[in-house]
């Protein structure tokens, strides 16, 4: 039998008062309200020592779990009722799942009260989206203009193998070791190995500042716990400002091993660094993974090269099986990253220099109609074609994998892409890899495309 406590707690360090407003909107359980995503989000950081990565069977073992805010003259408390047990010692919340229960507050009003309700932010503005980006970083104390660069960005599966898992552990220790600090999604997989690996080596090195930011959204925190050894969490309000904040915040990029998702955000990330106006930005990306990766790797290298070019694959590196050599690239191409600021006198926390594209900072809504009209053709800007390939890669794993998706392809046929057939070919064969290496959830053992040429 599962076993819950119910409790009160003071949030630590991150949010002490509240308006009444704010406690109110806290509190609403209606469409408009804020509380399911409060509970939702809740309930995932205070199930943080249970490594499932399913959301909904967390949900329905604490389908009880409620979360209160109370207003008190002295600041505020919060009202937990049946939370798991795992998240307490001794009837005492732990110290780091309270911090990350408190971040999960103060980006959740901040966000809905100076981001999404404020006029000064015109969030179909690309401007007005790097600048939300920032004020949320900087309200959560993310910023620290004293810090030399060192904050690697750590890209892969959540659902990966032991062996990749352990690999992943191994580049973050020779990472450690070499003072560099760790940015991931804040969930299990490829984004805790490298943090874990970091810490150890931190500790052996006395970095007494090491740092471990996890960058989540709402819908990813509350399918998949924030890795207890985060020291810094930031709550995003949607996967397109994560990705961004990713981008922003990050002095360098290793991509480990995973599936559709890690494919998508490779596209998301060329896409940005081949855009004429960051041709010279310095911007490390080193792709890696143990030997049993090598052929994800090279699958992914292949599409690359027929799709986006030379061009493309010069902006990454590809190290297999030789977690030393990786951290010593990305510590020389680090530095190099430094000396460009320093030259061009940008700020070491926040690269406002690089130019996001519109095309990167809104999300895309895989509809029948949408799919049809992406240009899927090589006679068009690099930069573009990267961003219509996602926008092509999310609506295909999404009509294979996701619920929305495969009942819209159940109710109105698969989707029509208009593409050069060689091209679509080739996502084809790369979406098939990833059925064959286990990469890719599907509803069944059988691949079934869910587009058609036309």
């Amino acid at each position: 039998m599962t076993e819950k406590l119910s409790a009160t707690t003071t949030p630590e360090g991150s949010l002490e008062v509240l308006s009444q407003h704010e406690v109110n909107r806290l509190r609403d359980t209606s469409a408009n309200g804020l509380h399911d995503i409060l509970r939702r989000c809740a309930l995932a950081v205070l199930n943080c020592g249970n490594p499932t990565d399913d959301g909904l069977a967390v949900m329905q073992t604490y389908h009880d779990f409620d979360i209160e805010v109370l207003q008190q003259d002295r600041g505020i408390r919060l009202k937990l009722t049946n939370a798991p047990a795992e998240a307490f010692v001794d009837g005492r919340m732990i110290r780091g799942i309270r911090e990350h229960l408190s971040s999960v507050l103060r980006d959740i009003v901040y966000v809905h009260n100076e981001i999404q309700q404020h006029p000064r932010f015109d969030l179909a503005s690309s401007e007005s989206i790097t600048n939300a980006v920032f004020h949320i970083l900087r309200n959560a104390g993310t910023l620290d203009p004293s810090r030399e660069p060192s904050l690697v960005v750590c890209w892969g599966g959540h659902s990966i193998s032991r062996e990749e898992y352990d690999y992943s552990k191994g580049v973050g220790y020779q990472l450690g070791l070499r003072d560099l600090d760790i940015c991931t999604g804040c969930g299990p997989g490829a984004m805790k190995g490298p943090m874990k690996g970091a810490n150890v080596a931190h500790a052996k090195q006395r970095r007494k500042r090491g740092r471990y930011l996890g960058i989540s959204e709402p819908g990813i925190i509350a399918a998949e716990s924030p890795n207890p050894i985060v020291n810094e969490l930031v709550v995003m309000p949607d996967i397109e400002k994560r990705l961004e904040a990713f981008i922003r915040v990050g002095h360098g990029i290793i991509v480990f091993p995973g599936g559709v998702g890690t494919a998508e955000e490779i596209l998301y990330l060329l896409g940005i660094l081949l855009h004429p106006s960051n041709a010279n930005i310095p911007f490390p990306i080193i792709f890696t993974g143990p030997r049993s990766a090598a052929e994800y790797f090279q699958r992914i290298d292949e599409f690359l090269a027929y799709t986006l070019g030379d061009e493309a694959r010069n902006r990454y590196r590809i190290i297999i099986d030789d977690p030393t050599a990786v951290a010593r690239a990305m510590r020389e191409s680090i530095e190099e990253v430094t000396a460009f600021r320093r030259t061009h006198d940008d700020a070491f926390y926040y690269n406002w220099r690089l130019n996001i594209a519109p095309d990167f900072q809104h999300p895309f809504d895989a509809t029948h109609e949408a799919m049809a009209g992406l240009a899927l053709h090589r006679e068009q800007p690099v930069h573009e074609l990267a961003a219509n390939l996602r926008r092509a890669f999310s609506g295909i794993v999404c009509g294979n994998v996701k619920e929305p998706g495969i009942r819209s392809i159940e109710a109105h046929g698969p989707f029509k892409l208009h593409a050069e057939p060689e091209l679509m070919a080739r996502l084809d064969d790369l979406l098939t890899s990833f059925v064959a290496q286990a990469r890719m959830k599907l509803p069944g053992s059988h691949y079934v495309p869910c587009y058609t040429l036309e």
